[in-house]
């Protein structure tokens, strides 16, 4: 029954955005080797406005990124693949993370702070965020079905483009697309 929630929440937002096509093939262009599964969506997605938790355990939202771009991630510490896929975010985050673009990690499920710090240590990454969403609502208004997801919203909040499975992130094709929408 949730899975139909995120199935309605994606129509209507295509609905109530009909008309805003963006034009994508530019960027589109630069995608090769594993980013060939980033697709971009026609219409932008306003993001949910779901609350999420912080590494304190305060609820926050998204809204404190607005004007940025944002490489949001959502993995968790029992996801094989979020192992090899995490330390190139990582690194994504240290070539380009500031004022026009932040990765944004979230880790859905039953993650504990202790569980991510161990996992982090492991895999040496220390500049992520330690988010998380331990009843998975979060991923689920986002119409996550499986880990790891890679979503990247626009400065307006807006998803524009969703990878399903790991990536390289600080592959060139993925550095590539993610200057050309920085300077878009």
């Amino acid at each position: 029954m949730r899975h139909w929630f995120a199935v309605l929440y994606l129509a209507l937002a295509g609905v109530a955005n009909a008309g805003l096509a963006e034009d994508w093939s530019q960027v589109e262009a630069l995608r090769t080797g594993d980013m060939q599964k980033l697709a971009f969506l026609a219409d932008p997605i306003p993001a949910p406005e779901t609350a999420f938790l912080d590494e304190s355990g305060a609820e926050m939202t998204l809204a404190g990124y607005r004007g940025q771009w944002v490489v949001l991630n959502f993995w968790a510490t029992w996801c094989a693949p979020c192992r090899i896929e995490m330390p190139t975010l990582s690194a994504l985050q240290t070539a380009m993370g500031g004022e026009a673009l932040q990765v944004v990690t979230i880790a859905t499920g039953r993650n504990d702070l202790a569980g991510i710090d161990r996992f982090f240590a492991e895999i040496g990454v220390a500049n992520l965020p330690r988010f998380t969403d331990p009843r998975s609502t979060f991923a689920r208004d986002f119409g996550v079905m499986g880990l790891p997801v890679t979503v990247i919203l626009d400065p307006d909040g807006r998803e524009v483009a969703r990878l399903m499975g790991d990536a390289h992130w600080d592959s060139e094709s993925a550095l590539a697309i993610l200057a050309a929408l920085t300077q878009r």
